[in-house]
């Protein structure tokens, strides 16, 4: 695949996943009825409904940043990780008559963020081991 077809679909799986997180963001930080409910169906509210939207604007923001995609990959990997186990064991693909579509969202961040990570997974290496490494 070509450089630039690459790039540019790196980009895309980079705003793909940090716009979603960041719309998120308004209905987490605003107490809106939705959050509320999940998080406390979920015994998190409001710390757990807080915390996660202050790691999802920073793994929005890690994604953005060329430097750092692949620690922002790494972090939205791990807390989709965790809407997908909640949805899957606890909430429900469907909440509150979404359609799924949490779900879905949820799911499409995890993919981006899966890809990214194992795309810049070399970004790791140099942020944990401070040399350069080819090995990858």
């Amino acid at each position: 695949m070509a450089t630039k077809l690459k790039n540019v679909l790196y980009w895309m799986l980079r705003l793909l996943a940090a716009l979603i997180m960041l719309q998120t963001l308004f209905f987490k930080f605003t107490a809106a009825p939705e959050s509320v409910y999940i998080f406390s169906s979920l015994g998190m509210e409001p710390w757990g409904r807080i915390g996660t939207g202050v790691l999802e604007l920073a793994a929005s923001l890690l994604l953005l940043i060329p430097r750092t995609t692949a620690l922002g990959a790494v972090l939205g990997l791990g807390l989709m990780s965790g809407a997908l186990f909640f949805h899957l064991t606890r909430l429900g693909i469907e909440v509150q008559q979404d359609g799924g579509l949490l779900f879905l969202y949820a799911l499409l961040v995890w993919i981006s963020c899966l890809v990214l990570a194992l795309v810049y997974r070399v970004q790791l290496l140099h942020l944990f081991f401070k040399e350069k490494s080819t090995a990858l």
